[in-house]
């Protein structure tokens, strides 16, 4: 039995979902009036930051983007007896009456979305939040569906699906392995 990572998604690939997002973000929203991107630490920072360089190139002006840590939020956590390192929350500017374009790498449980939900208010109330996800995966626990998705990836239980950044890993690549 091979249980070398089987390569899914290449990094023409992932360029290619991010430009899609970034057009279907436009499109949806009618430009990027009041439109901020917001990355979940620790992938979803390299996509919305890789999203704002496209979504600033199409449109021509600058999208704001900051950094969200959901750590103190998980309802998880304590669950699991680990204890999670916090990571620094940087979002710049005022969330009220802004369309939030929340980012991050990979959709499971549904847990961190909510738990990044939870954080946002506590910057403000938003417009909206939408979600845009690189790869979708299933096995939600909680009632949450990305409004953007680069790629879903049915998988079992039992496998581990990581998204491997440049920016972090040094090559572009989503992968899925079995579980330990």
């Amino acid at each position: 039995m091979d249980n070398r990572p089987k390569i899914v998604m290449d990094s023409d690939g992932i360029e290619r979902c991010l430009t899609r997002i970034a057009y279907e973000i436009l499109e949806k929203n009618k430009g990027m009036d009041n439109l901020v991107l917001v990355g979940i630490r620790t992938g979803g920072i390299y996509l919305a930051l890789r999203l704002q360089k496209r979504i600033s190139t199409i449109e021509n002006g600058k999208i704001p983007m900051g950094i969200l840590d959901v750590t103190l939020y998980r309802d998880d956590i304590a669950k699991s007896g680990k204890k999670a390192p916090l990571g620094k929350t940087d979002i710049p500017f005022d969330l009220t009456d802004k369309k939030v374009i929340l980012v991050d790498d990979v959709l499971f449980t549904g847990r961190t979305i909510r738990a990044a939900m939870d954080a946002l208010i506590d910057f403000g109330r938003p417009k909206m939040i939408q979600l845009a996800v690189l790869i979708d995966r299933g096995h939600r626990e909680l009632p949450i569906r990305a409004d953007y998705v680069g790629k879903n990836l049915p998988s079992s239980l039992w496998e581990a699906v990581s998204v491997n950044l440049l920016e972090k890993n040094g090559k572009d690549e989503v992968v899925i392995e079995e579980g330990t």
